[in-house]
């Protein structure tokens, strides 16, 4: 079990010590993260939108109390996921701009490789 243990963490050093490095290829990675995110909320946002209104159209058009209370299920799970979706972006904004971060762009912290 030692060996083992070794081995792995003389595999894991240099990751631990790579994990300071600020150059450009790190801010590339982290810009292509932040442009996914930029594109998966209104995804989300449209996904739950829809949810909701699947679960109007499936209360209207129900017959029976047990299709009418799926649907009524669906909207208060679309409704909270909007909310949840919606509250989560609020509050990174207002991170980003209580600390001057700007969507897409790079802080001014990360010193640049000439």
């Amino acid at each position: 079990m030692k060996k083992i243990l070794a081995t792995i963490s003389s595999f894991a050093l240099p990751v631990v010590m790579l994990a300071q490095n600020t150059s450009p290829d790190a801010v590339g990675i982290i810009g292509r993260i932040n442009n996914v995110f930029a594109w998966l909320i209104p995804l989300f946002i449209t996904l739950g939108v829809l949810y909701f209104i699947w679960g109007v159209v499936q209360y209207i058009g129900g017959s029976s109390e047990e299709a009418k209370s799926e649907g009524r299920q669906r909207m208060i799970w679309g409704i909270i996921g909007l909310f949840v979706i919606v509250s989560i972006w609020g509050l990174v904004g207002i991170i980003g701009n209580t600390f001057g971060i700007q969507q897409g762009t790079r802080p001014d912290n990360i010193p640049s490789v000439i």
